[in-house]
């Protein structure tokens, strides 16, 4: 029986099939259709030829709640609150996120003001009930939003992480009135403090819900169709997976689904060939996502922003930039080269894929460079123009004083470089790691032709590129486990509390976990509890979310931990009184993996051809290798062009190349 990964991107739709018995693995690639985007999933799995009856897990990294935010293209959102707390959305929060800038304007809300509507209830910060829920009043709302035709409501109430009864008891009502609505509560989102967080992260929930759930019901209708009989997976942002009734339910846990895949893959990869500090590095057409990961340990967060507007569910910290194959080069006021974040997306796309695309792109000038192939086809279905890449970048030419088409393309690279650079400095050296103490993992269609030279910018002294790295996500749905997060908001001053309080704390949580899992069908041998605390000292307003490990068994451990970790983070710590703010838990049902296969040796070790690419200010006579003809037993010195199907690795001057375990290849800066 096989099992199958997809991961859709902003330009491809990725799909790898494994057979767990064997451990063989087939790559296939799509374009991406977003006005069907199922269909460019059927069309990837078709290319597997896999008989989908045969498929006994389908694991799906999903990014159209993350498009329909980032594009404010979600639901028209209704929103029920506490009477007095109609405006919480519109105060957000009183920061001035640009310091110098008197004239910042907060982001707007996604519900208008009018669309958010008061009922009398009210409950007390410790959830004992000040004023119980007007029914009457909860009644003329729901007339009101029938009168409006509206199909999404959030129901936001004071407190309701302590006491979820009102919440629950409208929300009940709510769809009793409406039927086929949508409509989610914020104790069922995100039980935890903090109004404006929770109200925010709910109303995302909402606005992306009924495009997802739609989406979900209609590829799980198109896969039954073609002979899948299981449930459909969903990789979430917390780097597990959850099914599609769930991911429906709170579709927020995938705004990071696609890039947590690739993390997944990462840790195992890391964990078989033996190197346990990597800094992921995932290029795709749109947007670059890395990951700092130290001992093989996957970072949480729960404080990160979309489009600038909070998310407080539990997702891996991922830093995302603008800068992919499609990000287009322009020119600024100044005049000033720059590069996306706009994108040309897969429609129409890079110039050079002959789609109607007209503005110059990353894609277009790694062709100029000589790097991509003019006469191959990328992903094995896209046609490359050179000279459409050469029109486009020509429009650039005027503003810089007309400079020479190749440093001008190379000028694009070096830019495209310099903002991925940063993204990466902003995990490791932002948050007291050295970039160099890591290997940079690279993947996604685009990571290995980037890779080598955002190393060299940061001295990092070793690239690994992964077999099939441009399905390299998709893989990592298919290696993930399954995680549902919990939490619970519990104020808790660390020294007046005991190890025996906490653990009476966590057991609800740790219960719900194992029950939903044991639901799912998960034998209770392979379930895994881990327990993490939300700590600060005594007078900060913000927490670290501390791991907490099984053998820990007094409160000094837990305040050591947070101690380090601060320590870590802001580089200084102080012994000073903490507490604990929130407990987690995050239940995990773990799936036999599939290891990745060593390589066979090859009966062909020589270049496929010889190309003219531009490096380092010169044209240089560049060996070109199909990676499954690379030689097993010497490095390779650079220059050099690495294809295979979906990617390019790009091994530079000064650089050598080897083929590692389970065919990693692993580029090494020649001086180090």
């Amino acid at each position: 029986m096989a099992w199958i990964g997809i991961d859709v991107g902003g330009t491809f739709t990725d799909a790898v099939a494994s057979d767990p018995h064997s451990g063989q693995l087939i790559w296939a690639k799509s374009a991406t259709t977003p006005d069907h985007p199922q269909q460019g999933v059927l069309n990837a799995i078709a290319k597997l030829e896999v008989e989908l009856s045969a498929v006994n897990r389908l694991v799906h990294g999903l990014t159209l709640g993350t498009n329909a935010i980032l594009e404010r293209k979600g639901a028209d959102v209704w929103v029920v609150t506490t009477k007095g707390f109609r405006d919480t959305l519109e105060i957000a929060r009183t920061n001035r996120t640009i310091l110098y800038d008197i004239n910042t304007l907060k982001p707007p809300s996604l519900v208008p003001r009018q669309h958010i509507l008061e009922v009398s209830e009210r409950l007390a910060y410790d959830g004992s009930v000040l004023s119980p829920l007007d029914e009457a009043e909860l009644d003329s709302v729901a007339d009101k939003l029938i009168a409006a035709k509206a199909r999404t409501v959030a129901v936001c109430f004071l407190h309701s992480y302590v006491n979820s009864a009102h919440e629950t008891q409208a929300a009940a009502y709510l769809r009793q009135r409406l039927p086929g609505s949508y409509v989610c509560t914020s104790s069922e989102v995100l039980p935890e403090y903090r109004e404006y967080e929770r109200f925010s992260t709910t109303v995302l929930n909402a606005y992306i819900g009924p495009k997802v759930s739609s989406y979900l019901a209609e590829l799980k209708g198109d896969l039954g169709k073609s002979g899948y009989a299981h449930e459909v997976l969903i990789t979430t942002s917390s780097g597990g997976v959850a099914t599609a009734e769930r991911a429906a339910r709170f579709p927020i846990s995938t705004v990071l689904s696609g890039p947590a895949g690739g993390v997944a893959a990462a840790v195992h990869l890391g964990r078989q060939i033996g190197i346990p500090n990597l800094i992921t590095y995932d290029m795709g057409g749109t947007s670059t996502d890395v990951c700092l990961v130290e001992n093989l340990e996957v970072p949480l967060t729960s404080e990160q922003f979309i489009s600038e507007l909070p998310n407080r569910t539990s997702q891996i910290e991922i830093n995302t930039v603008g800068a992919g194959g499609g990000s287009i080069a322009w020119i600024d006021d100044g005049p000033i080269l720059r590069v996306g974040p706009q994108s040309a997306s897969s429609q129409p796309g890079p110039a050079c894929y002959g789609r109607g695309g007209v503005e110059p792109t990353v894609t277009d000038a790694n062709l100029m460079l000589g790097r991509l192939d003019a006469e191959g086809r990328l992903a094995g279905e896209v046609s490359l123009d050179r000279s459409a890449s050469e029109r486009a970048l020509k429009k650039l030419q005027p503003a810089l004083g007309d400079i020479e088409l190749i440093r001008l393309a190379d000028g694009v690279i070096k830019i495209a470089v310099a903002r991925m650079v940063s993204a990466i400095k902003e995990i490791s050296i932002g948050r007291g790691y050295d970039p160099r103490d890591f290997a940079l993992l690279a993947y996604g269609g685009a990571g290995p032709l980037h890779a080598a030279f955002i190393a060299e910018e940061l001295d990092m002294h070793t690239v690994l590129v992964p077999p099939g790295p441009g399905n390299f996500s998709a893989l990592g749905a298919i290696l993930s486990d399954i995680r549902y997060d919990y939490v619970r908001t519990q104020l808790l001053d660390t020294r007046k509390t005991s190890v025996e309080e906490i653990d009476r704390l966590f057991e609800p949580l740790e219960g719900q976990g194992k029950d939903e899992l044991l639901r799912d069908g998960v034998p209770g041998k392979d379930i895994v509890l881990q327990r993490s605390l939300g700590m600060r000292y005594i007078g900060q307003s913000w927490e670290l979310d501390v791991a907490i490990p099984a053998d820990v068994k007094s409160v000094e451990e837990m305040e050591a931990l947070f101690y380090r970790l601060h320590e870590i983070r802001y580089g200084h710590a102080t012994k000073d009184p903490t507490e604990i703010v929130s407990l987690r838990v995050a239940a995990i049902g773990r799936v036999n993996k599939p290891e990745l296969p060593e390589l066979a040796a090859n009966s062909t070790s020589k270049p496929k051809s010889v190309r003219k690419a531009f490096f380092d200010g010169e044209v240089h006579d560049v060996d070109v290798y199909e990676r499954e003809h690379l030689p097993l037993t010497k490095p390779l010195s650079g220059p050099l062009i690495i294809e295979e199907g979906g990617s390019v690795t790009i091994v530079p001057p000064g650089w050598s190349c080897r083929v590692g375990k389970v065919g990693t290849l692993v580029l090494k800066k020649e001086s180090a």
